[in-house]
């Protein structure tokens, strides 16, 4: 494990592969963490590419450099430490792959910063940019039912259940997530000891309220989510690979994203696969970042 400051952030990240590779960015999401990508980045790794694999705010060995700085887990926050990481490893321009919080920065940054990616693959959700302004406007009954984890973060006994049961509360999401995925309680532990970060709760329960507006976010971040308000439309080349049995987000087969990219776009819905593709899927989810580098030619599927 490597450490970086970055923006607010001591960054802690793996890196795998050569120092000259094709620059690789790998984001992992809640409630996960950077050991998602251990398959993927080993593939990559001796295929040629540099993957930085970073633990998000919050997780992990990754820490605030001052205690004044707000817990944020906004978008534009997760979209920013993408960016610092970016400037401090001297990355002019990066492949970005990642899901859920993850595949939400790399979302972020390649709609605002397209300069700096070579190209982005997004699983779990396409276009994972939140449209807040648009939050009170109601699903339809089982997507509601199925976002019960953040209107129960909304709540004080959602806060001190986290706080109390967050072993519990985040395996019973990766088993309803992912459905189809038998993994054992040594995977899970793995992950679930970068939940003990000191920021842990505080970020993760900014990031379910504020999505929704029910609190403010950093000041630091407002010029960056009135950009975001906007819903800017990706342009650079993308991969979208979504799990058929995703318990969460489950794919429809009408793509309501695809007029959000304006770049070379493929979208695919894997069979047997729920919401933690990396790490359901990583031959998949490596061979979609390959197809992403500047010596081959986007190809459809």
């Amino acid at each position: 494990m490597k450490h970086v400051h970055a923006g607010v952030l001591d960054i802690a990240y793996f890196e795998l592969g050569p120092a000259d590779g094709v620059p690789t960015i790998l984001l992992h999401g809640f409630p996960y963490d950077a050991n998602a990508y251990d398959g993927v980045a080993s593939r990559l790794a001796a295929s040629g590419h540099r993957c930085i694999v970073p633990f998000l705010r919050g997780y992990g060995a990754t820490r605030f450099l001052s205690p004044a700085t707000p817990r944020s887990g906004e978008q534009a926050a997760l979209g920013a430490d993408l960016l610092s990481l970016m400037n401090a490893l001297g990355i002019e321009k990066a492949i970005l792959g990642g899901y859920d919080w993850g595949g939400r920065a790399a979302c972020i940054v390649a709609a605002l910063w397209p300069e700096r990616v070579i190209g982005l693959v997004s699983a779990g959700t396409g276009y994972n940019i939140q449209d807040i302004a648009g939050a009170a406007n109601p699903g339809a009954p089982d997507q509601e039912a199925r976002d019960w984890y953040q209107y129960y973060f909304h709540t004080e006994r959602g806060r001190k259940g986290l706080e109390q049961q967050r072993d519990q509360i985040s395996r019973f999401l990766w088993q309803t997530w992912s459905p189809s995925w038998s993994f054992n309680d040594e995977t899970f532990e793995r992950s679930a000891a970068a939940f003990d970060n000191p920021d842990f709760l505080d970020v993760v329960i900014h990031s379910y309220r504020h999505r929704y507006g029910v609190v403010p976010g950093d000041p630091a971040y407002a010029e960056v989510e009135a950009r975001l308000a906007e819903q800017p439309d990706i342009t650079i080349p993308t991969i979208v690979l979504l799990g058929a049995d995703d318990g969460v987000d489950p794919p429809s087969t009408e793509d309501k994203d695809a007029i959000h990219f304006k770049g070379t776009y493929d979208r695919q819905i894997l069979a047997g696969i729920g919401h933690n593709v990396p790490q359901e899927a990583p031959t998949i989810f490596a061979d979609a970042v390959r197809d992403l580098r500047p010596d081959q030619q986007l190809r459809g599927r």
